[in-house]
C-alpha cells in the first residue's frame, strides 16, 4: 500500500473531471458556465506554486549543507512546476476570452504571471550554461531562492496593491464572498488536492528518471 496516495490521486481527479462539469454552478453574470475553470485553472496554480516552494526549500537544503541530491530535486521540481504554470496560463488565457473578451489583456496578475514564467525559464538556461556540478548547484540555489521571492512579488503582492480584474486582487471580491457556493466548494478543494498531487507523481517520475539517467552515466 506504498502508493495508496496515487490510487487517491486518481479517484480525486476523475471526481474533480465529473463534478467540475456536471454539478450546478452559481449563474453569475458574464462568467456563466465559464466559472467552471475554477476547480482546473485555480488548482494549476497552486501546483505550481506548491512545487516551486518545494524546489526553494531544496535550494536552501543545498545551500545549507552542500547536497547535490537537493539540488536534483529543486531542478525537476522546478521542471514539474513550469508544466502547471504552463497549463494555468493557458487555462487562464481561455476563461479570459470567454469573460474578459480577449485572450490577454494588460492585467497586473497575467502579467506577473508571465513574468514569473520567464524567470523560470532563465534559471533553466542558466543551469544549461553551468558544466561544473558544485558551481552550477550553489549558484541555481541562489538564483531559485531569488526567483520564488519574485512570484510571491509578482503574483500575491503586486495585484493586491494595484486595479486587476482577477477576483480577491485590486479590491474586487474574491470568489468566495460571492458566488463559491457549497457546491463548488465541494469539488473545488478536492480539486486543489488532486493536482498538487499530481503534481508530486510527475515530479516522482521525472526524479526517477534522472536519477537512473546519473547512475547509467557513472
Amino acid at each position: 500500500m506504498r502508493n495508496w496516495w496515487k490510487v487517491v490521486t486518481v479517484i480525486l481527479l476523475i471526481y474533480t473531471l465529473i463534478g467540475g462539469l456536471l454539478i450546478e454552478v452559481p449563474r453569475q453574470h458574464i462568467l456563466y458556465e465559464s466559472i467552471r475553470n475554477l476547480y482546473f485553472h485555480v488548482p494549476m496554480w497552486f501546483s505550481m506554486i506548491f512545487l516551486f516552494f518545494m524546489s526553494t526549500v531544496n535550494s536552501v537544503k543545498e545551500l545549507s549543507k552542500n547536497d547535490l541530491e537537493a539540488d536534483t530535486k529543486a531542478i525537476e521540481l522546478v521542471n514539474t512546476g513550469i508544466v502547471f504554470g504552463i497549463l494555468g496560463t493557458i487555462t487562464g488565457s481561455i476563461w479570459a476570452k470567454y469573460t474578459w473578451g480577449a485572450w490577454w489583456t494588460n492585467d497586473v496578475k497575467l502579467n506577473g504571471s508571465a513574468i514569473t514564467m520567464l524567470i523560470y525559464m532563465a534559471y533553466l538556461v542558466l543551469r544549461a550554461s553551468l558544466e561544473d556540478e558544485q558551481k552550477r548547484a550553489r549558484i541555481s540555489a541562489v538564483y531559485n531562492i531569488f526567483a520564488f521571492v519574485l512570484l510571491i512579488v509578482f503574483i500575491g503582492i503586486l495585484p493586491r496593491m494595484t486595479d486587476s480584474l482577477h477576483p480577491g486582487n485590486g479590491g474586487n471580491p474574491g470568489f468566495n464572498n460571492y458566488d463559491l457556493d457549497n457546491n463548488m466548494k465541494l469539488v473545488f478543494y478536492p480539486a486543489v488536492l488532486a493536482w498538487i498531487l499530481l503534481g508530486w507523481w510527475m515530479y516522482s517520475l521525472r526524479l526517477r528518471k534522472r536519477k537512473l539517467q546519473q547512475d547509467l552515466s557513472l
